[in-house]
């Protein structure tokens, strides 16, 4: 047992300093979140709620704490309080519509117009900044450094409140949570195979300045799975023609991509390598919650578009 201890915490090792983060922990914790959404979006939608909160309420909290490193101050404890007050409100502003015309059993279901969302979005944003406005009074700043700060405090609002409401907003739609199930699905596999296949085959670097360990081996082996799970689950989940299926996986994996892309160039310009290290092996929410935020808006988009 010793000796096959000591041979998993050396395979462990090599692969942690190849892919730059410890998998064994990034595994238990990705089985982790991925039940939890699972088990939501099944059996009971507002399980979902309660998850999207904290992710959000984790993740605004997280980059207010990492922006610290730039010198930059956004209220650490405003951001996460209204985030975690405009997501309910974007949740129960669809959600009785969307009852309702399922109980009126008038023809299909439709889709509802998510104009609470957008309104929590706004109240989100306004609020972040009356807090950062209030709090110069305490301990005042230069001009130039407050609006730098309430330019970045929006900004917090808008990338984690508003994308990660995104998709609550996506569950609150009828048959919303196939959707959600579906998108999560595709951004696990892309996940999933582009570090397989990078690992394995991976040679040439796709943004080396961004992120080194990304190459296009592994996005075109992300590509061939997400193809893969988007066929299947069209017909099967999003009750969508097989044909429907590789564009939902390639739009997907290309918001995921540009997700994970992105939050690395937001990183590197605070001059941090995680987010956080609240989570073993992964870093920080933020740092698994990349690819999922974009792509939650667009699967909103994708819905409105088909439905």
């Amino acid at each position: 047992m010793r000796h096959t201890r000591a041979q998993f915490d050396e395979a462990n090792a090599r692969l942690t300093k190849r892919s730059g983060r410890n998998i064994l922990f990034a595994t238990v914790f990705g089985v982790v979140l991925a039940g939890s959404a699972l088990v939501s979006l099944v059996f009971w939608k507002p399980l979902f709620l309660v998850l999207g909160v904290a992710l959000v309420a984790f993740g605004t909290s997280e980059l207010a704490v990492a922006l610290r490193h730039a010198g930059i101050r956004v209220p650490r404890v405003g951001a996460a309080l209204v985030g975690v007050l405009a997501v309910p409100v974007a949740y129960f502003s669809v959600l009785p519509a969307a009852t309702q015309t399922v109980r009126a059993g008038a023809g299909l279901p439709q889709p509802q117009v998510p104009g609470g969302w957008l309104a929590a979005i706004v109240f989100a944003v306004v609020a972040a900044v009356v807090w950062r406005l209030c709090s110069q009074l305490r301990s005042p700043v230069p001009a130039r450094t407050l609006g730098r700060d309430v330019l970045v405090t929006a900004f917090v609002q808008l990338y984690v409140t508003g994308l990660g409401s995104a998709a609550v907003v996506l569950v609150a739609q009828p048959d919303g949570q196939w959707w959600a199930l579906s998108f999560l699905a595709v951004v696990v596999a892309s996940d999933v195979f582009a570090y397989l296949s990078g690992l394995r085959f991976g040679k040439h670097p796709m943004a080396p300045r961004i992120s080194p360990k990304k190459t296009w081996e592994g996005l075109a082996g992300a590509a061939v799975a997400t193809i893969v799970i988007g066929t299947v689950l069209a017909p099967l989940l999003l009750d969508r023609p097989v044909w429907f299926g590789p564009l939902f996986g390639v739009v997907i994996l290309l918001t995921g991509t540009l997700g994970d892309l992105g939050e690395s160039m937001i990183k590197r310009d605070i001059g941090v390598k995680d987010m956080s290290s609240w989570v073993p092996g992964h870093g920080g929410i933020l740092d698994r919650l990349d690819s999922v935020l974009p792509s939650a808006a667009v699967a909103l988009l994708l819905y409105f578009a088909t439905t």
